[in-house]
C-alpha cells in the first residue's frame, strides 16, 4: 500500500466509483468528483500495490482556524484492516495542518466511537449546523 496527496483521473475515476457505493455520495457526477477534489486544499489516499484507490479523504482548510474533513471513505474489501484509521493519521500529521486550531467533521452518531479513538469529540457546545441548499 502507498499514500498519495495527488490523485491522478484514474484515481478520480476510482474515487467517483467508491462514491457510487455510499448514500451520502451516491449520484454524484463523474464531473462533481473532479470538481471536488480540484477545490479541496489538501486530498489524501490510499492505493493499493496495483495503484488502485482503496481509501480516502480530502480537507477544505485556512490554515490557521480551521479545517474540515469530508469524504473519508475506504473501498468496501478492504475496510476492517484499519486504512480509516491511517487515513485520520495522515491527515492529523499533515505538515501543513499542524497549526490550524480545530480539525472538524460531520458524522452520524454510530460513527462517533471511530473518531473519539482520534480525539473527536462531539462536545462543541451550542453550536448547531445549519444548511442553505439551492434548488
Amino acid at each position: 500500500m502507498n499514500d498519495i496527496s495527488e490523485l491522478s483521473e484514474r484515481h478520480i475515476a476510482q474515487l467517483h466509483a467508491l462514491y457510487q457505493g455510499e448514500w451520502w455520495a451516491r449520484g454524484r457526477t463523474l464531473e462533481d468528483t473532479r470538481r471536488c477534489v480540484r477545490g479541496s486544499q489538501i486530498c489524501l489516499g490510499i492505493t493499493s500495490e496495483d495503484d488502485d484507490l482503496i481509501g480516502f479523504v480530502r480537507v477544505l482548510t485556512d490554515f490557521t482556524f480551521k479545517a474540515l474533513l469530508f469524504d473519508v471513505i475506504v473501498a468496501p474489501c478492504e475496510r476492517g484492516k484499519g486504512l480509516g484509521n491511517k487515513l485520520l493519521v495522515l491527515v492529523k500529521n499533515h505538515e501543513l495542518l499542524q497549526s490550524v486550531r480545530h480539525i472538524e467533521l460531520y458524522c452520524l452518531p454510530e460513527m462517533f466511537a471511530f473518531y473519539e479513538k482520534h480525539g473527536f469529540s462531539a462536545s462543541v457546545g451550542d453550536v448547531r449546523l445549519m444548511r442553505l441548499v439551492h434548488a
